[in-house]
C-alpha cells in the first residue's frame, strides 16, 4: 500500500463516493492513522506500517467507542431488577468486537490473510444466517 493515492483513485476503488470519503480520511487523519500531502504528487497514505493499524483503530477514528447503549459507554448503563445483568452482556459485547477487531490489522486484510480466532468464528454456518432470517426458520431457537 505504499505511495500516496488521491482521494478520487481511493473512492474509485473502494466504489463509494469520493465526498462520503473525504468525511471518513479527515477522520482519520486526525486520529493518526493516514496523513495527506499536498501537490501534483500528493494525496493521502498511511502514517505507520498496514501491520500497526487494527480495525478497531480504524472504527474508532470513524465511529467512536466500539459499544454505545443509548450513546452512553457501556460500562456506564445500569439496569434494575431482573435486566440488571444486561449491562454485563453488553460488556461481554464489546470485548467480544475487540477480541476480533483488535487483533486485525489493515495489512491481514490486504493479505486476505485473516488471525486464526477470527476466520475460526466464520466457519459456523450460523454466522452466515441474519437473525432475521433466523426467525422465520421452523428450526431456529
Amino acid at each position: 500500500m505504499g505511495g500516496h493515492r488521491k482521494r478520487d483513485q481511493i473512492a474509485n476503488a473502494q466504489q463509494i463516493p469520493s465526498k462520503f470519503l473525504e468525511t471518513i480520511l479527515l477522520d482519520l487523519k486526525h486520529a493518526g492513522i493516514v496523513k495527506s500531502t499536498r501537490g501534483a504528487d500528493g494525496g493521502y497514505a498511511l502514517a505507520r506500517p498496514a501491520m500497526d493499524i487494527s480495525l478497531a483503530d480504524v472504527i474508532r477514528a470513524v465511529d467512536g467507542p466500539m459499544a454505545t447503549v443509548r450513546g452512553e459507554r457501556v460500562e456506564s448503563v445500569e439496569y434494575a431488577g431482573s435486566a440488571k445483568a444486561l449491562r454485563d452482556v453488553w460488556v461481554a459485547v464489546r470485548a467480544s468486537l475487540r477480541r476480533v477487531l483488535e487483533t486485525t490489522s489493515l495489512q491481514d486484510l490486504v493479505d486476505d490473510h485473516l488471525p486464526d480466532r477470527v476466520r475460526e468464528l466464520t466457519t459456523d454456518p450460523e454466522a452466515w444466517i441474519s437473525l432475521n432470517r433466523r426467525r422465520r426458520s421452523p428450526h431456529a431457537e
